[in-house]
């Protein structure tokens, strides 16, 4: 209810918005918060052929093309919304999503350059908004995959995730944990969250977590499984970035599959898709 108000609030306050368009915003929101995105998508393009240069829909919008991996889409209206509120963080930090598309999909010669607007791009994100963990997360990706000609590193990583930690502690265990993963220390990984299942087996996250731990490293296969079959009988957490009931599936599918049960796991990506009709496997966050 909270929500919904603040939205209607928010579309009612625009500038010259008109009571359809309004209402057509808080239907927007309300299915984007929903992550029923393909709908979400056919209302934000309705509003922008109303209202073209509104930096709220095409941020939006910019998010949503890059769920669906529509580059071009996502540069054109997250490069409109950057110039139209040009100390928005978090419009900064979906360029630099856009920025890292591109570059992946450039020709060889292209991609450093994409590559380096995407790093500036996250830095000014967080230059503007430093205490904004989720800012740092998408730094600490970059450096993970970025090659060194591009500024990439692992050490620079690390050193995320301790700003991470600094900012909130499980996101911290989640960012050190995903480092293990990748330099293949995996008892540190799984080490991140036993402290916290000690004090509170039925945390969601630090279960869900030791599920994805051993869907990503292929150790302690049924320990992982247990985790999530409890994450299914919890309430997830809420927010944008958080592990929904669909990632759960998901990662037991990956499990089944490390486990060789074919059938266990097109049960459960089947499930993931049946939860959440819009779940991209390929769109889960680095954290997730």
């Amino acid at each position: 209810f909270r929500r919904r108000w603040l939205l209607l609030l928010f579309s009612t306050a625009v500038a010259g918005s008109s009571a359809k368009s309004a209402g057509g915003l808080v239907r927007a929101m309300d299915c984007y918060h929903s992550r029923r995105y393909a709908e979400a998508r056919e209302i934000f393009g309705e509003l922008a052929r109303e209202r073209p240069h509104d930096q709220e829909i095409d941020f939006h919008l910019g998010r949503l093309a890059l769920g669906c991996d529509d580059g071009p889409a996502a540069l054109a209206h997250l490069e409109r919304a950057a110039q139209a509120a040009p100390q928005e963080a978090r419009i900064q930090n979906a360029l630099g999503d856009a920025y890292g598309l591109a570059a992946q999909n450039a020709p060889l010669l292209a991609k450093l350059g994409w590559a380096r607007k995407c790093r500036t791009a996250y830095e000014r994100a967080i230059e503007l908004e430093p205490k904004n963990h989720a800012f740092r997360w998408s730094l600490l990706g970059y450096f993970c995959v970025a090659p060194r000609l591009a500024g990439g590193g692992l050490e620079k990583a690390h050193r995320q995730a301790d700003a991470i930690a600094q900012l909130d502690p499980m996101n911290g265990r989640i960012a050190r944990a995903t480092l293990a993963i990748a330099e293949e220390r995996f008892a540190a990984a799984f080490a991140q969250f036993e402290a916290v299942l000690r004090e509170h087996p039925d945390d969601f996250l630090a279960l869900y977590h030791i599920g994805r731990c051993a869907a990503l490293s292929g150790r302690e296969i049924e320990r992982g499984i247990a985790a999530l079959r409890r994450c299914l009988t919890l309430r997830a957490p809420e927010g944008e970035a958080m592990p929904t009931q669909a990632c759960v599936h998901h990662r037991l599918g990956n499990l089944f599959e490390r486990r060789g049960d074919a059938a266990g796991a097109r049960h459960h990506y089947a499930e993931a898709r049946r939860v959440h009709p819009d779940f991209r496997p390929q769109k889960i966050v680095l954290r997730n």
